[in-house]
């Protein structure tokens, strides 16, 4: 492709973020598919499965591609998108994970070069190579090869060839000017194989010397490209090894040098030579030299085993390179300000279910000594809402009929009488998203006129749990999430397996990714409790295993400890800092999918985000803006104020519960007069004041 000073870069449209490995390995997730396909025609196996792992390697069940390499592409500039080089770097590395063998014995023939120091046992081409050729010869062959197989096994992808042409070309000028003749040769070698380039394209930009030497290797070149036996690969690259010689492109040794001298002069030729090709090539590990190759097929016989059977991967299933794929995946969050980020979302661990026998007792003690009112509703008004219920009237009004909502109305003040005028017939649905912190700071000790307990986590969990029941009765839909930064614990973790994950992922992000460590392993997370989709009873019991974590630290934690490979994950609730706005619009998201007409998102925090407080209230209000009421509860912290137009602040646990209620109370007041209608409670409101005159 012809630069010119318009052509859009790959830089251009990279940001720091773009560039970021979780924001690479989700570009590569999304052609995933595409690539598996490729992988399997490729090699003819329809079963073959294309993993992520922490170091790139191959076996006959599958290829584990190293994310590592997908990023350094991106470190690259050309006239790409980042699509094209997600889909090219990937096919890129398939395409010599599969190709690569170079493992078989063979009788070495009797015309290849210095046969005599090989012998006539079977020898593999590696072992060939390092007793006949020389350094020089034995980077070339890997050059040549990852050229040869680029050629063939692209030839049905132009796509991605042509991006791996405009990757190459754009590192050309700086590469052929930083290598000296020995450098042009091999690197003119490795585009010529290739079919990346042909002698009228190179003859300006090298040196005399080179030039002369690549017209004598020109045939060998190309028949490197052409090859279809990779042990004539080898034979080729010895024999351009001595065409570089001859031109005088390697340092010639004096006769009197000692073995060592010369071993050193080789192996600062080879350095040499590769200088520009690795400048120009994608780094692919397995075909980066024959230290790396044994390095990349003795993990992958590791893998396979004696049986040779299908199994968990143990270098795929590495904890960090998991961590890099679950980031991947997760939604990226995008704030009413431009700023972006990744949520962590998953299900509240299955572990918390354990203690779902005392939190139930906890919930019932808890909630007689704050006078949090537990009942069902009851009397005359429950036989007429469950008759509404089964007749199918879920929402809205009938004549003559009780609303399905009544309870919920009766229940926040709005209204005493049990029916409703003809004229308010309407369909409203409703939806109620509670949204809890679940940060460790929930868990200190504050007071309250009993003195100093740990009750933050514990009101927020009675008043959830107070809400979700009243919504399931009602059949109101509703949801029940947690949010918090950290290492967040996967489904299935117990305690055991979840310190065990956050140690092994934390040492394995450090190994591969330094600083970026922290980062990768501490991020933003959001857990459902409860999510829409899913029935109460399916998620009362985690709950209320959490209630009692809550109110009961101390004893949960040595209840871990105790049994810590059944206990749940207690160490999940860490001491850093929540990004409070991420969450809110996730949860926002989620209300507006359940195409409810009323939604109220509620959330219970006792601190101010991370983030930016401008941020947090741009999010409310892009929020309320979508028709959702957002009602921020201040758990012993009065910051609220600054970012929740509607706020409550709570600072004794007896208050939370009558907080909720309130909030809920004016939500739904101004869903009622949203709809248009002469309410009731206006008309109450009128006569009370018409009364005190």
């Amino acid at each position: 492709m012809l630069m010119t000073s318009q052509t859009t870069m790959l830089t251009d449209l990279l940001t720091p973020e773009d560039l970021a490995v979780e924001s690479v390995v989700a570009r590569y997730q999304r052609v995933a598919p595409a690539v598996t396909r490729f992988a399997r025609t490729l090699s003819g196996d329809d079963q073959l499965v294309v993993r992520m792992g922490s170091d790139s390697a191959a076996s006959n069940t599958e290829v584990v591609c190293d994310p590592r390499v997908f990023q350094a592409a991106y470190n690259r500039n050309a006239p790409v998108t980042p699509d094209e080089v997600a889909i090219a770097s990937a096919l890129h590395e398939v395409i010599h994970l599969v190709s690569t063998r170079l493992d078989e014995l063979r009788v070495v023939p009797d015309y290849w070069p210095r046969r005599i120091a090989v012998g006539d046992e079977p020898t593999d081409l590696l072992t060939v190579m390092e007793k006949t050729a020389g350094p020089i010869a034995q980077r070339l062959f890997f050059f040549l090869e990852d050229a040869r197989q680029e050629k063939s096994g692209l030839v049905t992808y132009p796509g991605a060839r042509s991006v791996l042409d405009d990757l190459y070309r754009a590192a050309l000028p700086e590469a052929f000017a930083r290598s000296g003749s020995l450098g042009q040769f091999v690197l003119s070698g490795f585009l010529i194989a290739g079919g990346y380039i042909d002698r009228g394209d190179i003859e300006k930009r090298i040196s005399t010397k080179a030039l002369r030497a690549i017209d004598d290797g020109m045939d060998l070149f190309e028949a490197a490209g052409a090859a279809e036996d990779v042990w004539d690969v080898g034979e080729i690259s010895i024999k351009l090894e001595t065409i570089a010689r001859s031109h005088n492109l390697a340092t010639e040794v004096p006769k009197e040098a000692t073995r060592a001298q010369r071993e050193l002069a080789e192996r600062t030729d080879a350095e040499r030579a590769a200088k520009g090709v690795d400048a120009v090539r994608l780094y692919s590990p397995i075909v980066e030299d024959a230290e790396s190759y044994d390095a990349t097929r003795t993990a992958a016989d590791a893998r396979s085993g004696a049986s040779d059977q299908k199994g968990s991967s143990q270098v795929a299933d590495d904890e960090s390179t998991d961590q890099l794929l679950r980031l991947g995946a997760s939604p990226t969050i995008h704030l009413p300000n431009g700023q972006r980020g990744k949520l962590v979302v998953s299900p509240i661990p299955t572990a918390f279910a354990q203690y779902a026998q005392q939190g139930h007792q906890a919930i019932v003690r808890t909630a007689r000594s704050w006078d949090v009112g537990q009942r069902r509703v009851s009397g005359e008004l429950y036989p007429l809402f469950a008759a509404n219920q089964r007749r199918g009237l879920r929402s809205g009004f009938d004549q003559g009929d009780v609303s399905p909502h009544a309870a919920l109305f009766i229940g926040a003040g709005l209204y005493q009488r049990l029916y409703e005028r003809r004229a308010n017939r309407t369909r409203r649905t409703y939806a109620i998203s509670l949204l809890v912190d679940g940060s460790a700071s929930m868990l200190q000790p504050r007071f309250t006129t009993r003195g100093h307990k740990p009750w933050g986590m514990t009101a927020a969990m009675l008043g959830a749990w107070t809400m979700a029941r009243l919504c399931d009765e009602l059949q109101i839909d509703f949801e029940v999430a947690l949010f918090n930064r950290g290492y967040a614990p996967h489904p299935g973790d117990t305690e055991a397996r979840y310190i065990r994950s956050r140690s092994a992922t934390i040492a394995g992000l450090r190994r591969t990714q330094g600083t970026s460590a922290q980062r990768l392993s501490s991020t933003v997370n959001h857990f459902l409790v409860k999510p829409f989709d899913r029935r109460w009873r399916d998620g009362s019991d985690a709950l209320a295993g959490l209630f009692w974590t809550a109110s009961e630290p101390r004893a949960a934690t040595r209840e871990a400890s105790r049994n810590p490979d059944e206990a749940p994950p207690v160490s999940m609730f860490e001491k850093a800092a929540n990004v409070d706005e991420f969450n809110i619009i996730h949860a926002a998201d989620r209300l507006d999918r359940t195409g409810a007409q009323v939604k109220v998102l509620m959330v219970l925090a006792d601190g101010m985000t991370r983030g930016s407080v401008t941020a947090l209230s741009s999010a409310v209000r892009a929020v309320e803006a979508r028709s959702t009421t957002v009602l921020g509860i201040g758990i012993g912290d009065d910051t609220v104020e600054n970012a929740y137009g509607r706020h409550e602040i709570v600072d004794q646990p007896e208050t939370l519960a009558r907080a909720m209620v309130d909030g809920t109370r004016g939500a739904l007041r101004r869903s009622l007069a949203a709809f248009g209608m002469e309410t009731w409670w206006s008309r109450t409101r009128v006569r009370s004041q018409d009364n005190a005159q």
